[in-house]
């Protein structure tokens, strides 16, 4: 029969091939003498004799080159697979798993059982460039290179801490900050990428992370290129003084603009908020020029202006909210003018901008008192007409407006004396009014003369003093030369005596008696008008009809009275009067 190798029955399924045979190893004994061996009873028998030496030999040969070729194969695969454990027992190591057993690769192997290789791991690329490009992004890229998700979330929250702490402080040492974290982390990129074994060229790598950090750093040029240009109008605006553009400039810094040039951003926002006090001044000024012109209102708008001086390259824009609240005067109401005005001149002079002030005082107030004064005398207000006049005067004697002011000053010195005087002789009620007690003069009244019939108000006592003629009487306050006040007169005033005669009583004719009859005695004060002082002070005696045939009396029982008064006529009444009217 014909020798069979390996031959199994058709029935019997074929093994999946397993392991490499292992190179046999020599023994001591000759090739010559085998060892015996006992037949197992299930192998077949063989029938054919064994091929000669040579051939035995050669076939040997044959076996032991395939089977190191085999054993090369299986020992290259295994230190592949050593490599992929060792790198999972690392990798579990890190993650803090103690199991061992997990995982499709790590089951024992079964003799007859499927058996394939282990998939290969995939090669990581350790490119210095690559890595240190992508960790420039600040994204943490170069470390998703590497496979160190970690670092590479470290990185993008301390890229994230870094802009909340620039956002928030907006100042020079945030900026050098983050650009150390950018140095630093890209370095550290580099550094690792540097030990990884094998070190290539990748360069999809390379132009993905180039491509993403220069359209960060891009971006933020542009960004901190606008924001630099914003700030550019926000100075300009600035050093015209025009707060108004000051703050339409900042308006146009958004969230972006702050982020890429925080300290820029927050220098604008310095410069907004000096513009936003000046603005409110300004407002403040304004209201203070409305109304009753509160000094309130203009006190705490100089006094922001004052303050804002205090750094000098803010002069500019408060000249500019000086000249806008100075182009108001004067106002169209010029009272309102003098009010704001003598603010402006009392306020104390600095040294500074502001005192441009009495420049604009000096070329407005005189007109404006003038008109305030004209203002204030048509309206009756005399007292307050004359204190503007003379204001004028006082101040800038040498105005043109002087003659002016002079005359006008004059004229409301006449009417408010006329008015007080007229004031004072109005409450008379048939009785003496309050100028007998509280005299004014009226310097325009007619000077009183001696010898003259002066035309006189006469006030008081009207039994008598209206019996005077017209011709002494004036029309009015403004045509008097003379005040005369007359006091009041009982029945039983009486003056010096005239005649004594006989009476009896007619209902009781036993009842009888003299009677004395006495002049009419009126005490009268006379003040001249022009000057308000009392040219005569005396009682006025007014002669009458004495001894009558007959008197009624109101005495009642008792018989006639011893004392009684004359019976005056008018002309009694005007020859007793006319030594005061006359001033003799």
């Amino acid at each position: 029969m014909k020798r069979e190798e390996n031959a199994m029955d058709d029935d019997t399924p074929h093994a999946t091939p397993g392991p490499p045979p292992q190179e046999p190893v020599p023994s001591d004994a000759a090739p010559s003498e085998p060892a015996p061996s006992e037949p197992a009873p299930s192998e077949p028998a063989v029938a054919e004799a064994a091929p000669s030496g040579a051939a035995a030999q050669d076939a040997v040969r044959t076996d032991a080159h395939d089977a190191r070729e085999a054993q090369s194969a299986w020992d290259a695969r295994g230190a592949e697979g050593a490599r992929d454990a060792q790198g999972a027992a690392d990798a579990r190591d890190a993650g803090g798993e103690g199991d061992t057993q997990g995982g499709p690769d790590s089951a024992p192997l079964v003799w007859g059982a499927d058996w394939r290789p282990p998939k290969p791991p995939r090669r990581r690329t350790y490119d210095p460039l690559a890595v240190a490009l992508g960790n420039a992004s600040l994204l943490g890229v170069g470390y998703f290179f590497l496979g160190h998700r970690l670092l590479a979330l470290w990185q993008l929250a301390g890229t994230l801490t870094l802009a909340v702490v620039v956002w928030g402080h907006a100042e020079t040492w945030c900026e050098l900050a983050v650009l150390g974290w950018w140095l630093l982390t890209s370095a550290h990129g580099w550094y690792l990428a540097r030990r990884g074994e094998p070190r290539t060229t990748a360069r999809g790598h390379r132009l993905a992370a180039a491509a993403l950090t220069l359209a960060v750093l891009l971006t933020a040029g542009l960004l901190r290129w606008d924001a630099a240009g914003i700030q550019d109008e926000v100075t300009s605006a600035r050093e015209r003084g025009d707060c108004d553009a000051v703050l339409a400039a900042q308006d146009g810094v958004g969230f972006w603009q702050r982020l890429a040039d925080a300290p820029g951003a927050e220098r604008g926002d310095g410069v907004v908020e000096v513009c936003r006090r000046l603005l409110g001044a300004r407002d403040e000024l304004n209201r203070g020029l409305q109304g009753e012109s509160d000094p309130r209102k203009l006190t705490n708008g100089f006094n922001v202006l004052s303050d804002v001086l205090k750094e000098p390259e803010y002069t500019q824009a408060v000249t500019v909210v000086l000249d806008g609240f100075l182009r108001w005067l004067p106002l169209n109401e010029p009272c309102r003018t003098v009010r704001v005005t003598d603010w402006l001149r009392a306020r104390k002079t600095r040294h500074d901008v502001l005192d441009r002030v009495a420049g604009t005082v000096r070329r407005t107030a005189p007109q404006a008192l003038v008109d305030c004064a004209d203002t204030l005398h048509g309206s009756e207000d005399w007292d307050h007409a004359r204190d503007r006049y003379q204001q004028l005067l006082d101040r800038y004697p040498t105005s043109p407006l002087a003659d002016r002011a002079r005359e006008g000053a004059h004229r409301a010195t006449l009417a408010g004396e006329l008015a007080t005087v007229r004031d004072r002789l109005s409450d008379a009620y048939g009785g003496q009014p309050a100028y007998c007690s509280n005299p004014a003069k009226y310097s325009a009244a007619p000077a009183a003369r001696k010898g003259a019939v002066n035309r006189a108000l006469f006030y008081g006592n009207d039994e008598y003093t209206d019996q005077l003629p017209k011709g002494w009487r004036a029309s009015e306050a403004s045509k008097a030369a003379l005040i005369v006040c007359a006091d009041d007169t009982a029945a039983t005033d009486a003056g010096a005596a005239t005649a004594t005669c006989p009476y009896r009583d007619e209902d009781s004719p036993y009842l009888s008696g003299d009677v004395t009859f006495h002049k009419i005695a009126v005490p009268v004060k006379v003040y001249a008008l022009r000057t308000g002082e009392v040219v005569a002070e005396r009682t006025v005696e007014i002669g009458g009809t004495s001894c009558p045939a007959s008197f009624r009396h109101s005495r009642g029982i008792g018989g006639p009275p011893s004392d009684w008064l004359v019976s005056e006529s008018p002309a009694d009444v005007r020859t007793a009067f006319e030594p005061l009217v006359n001033l003799e």
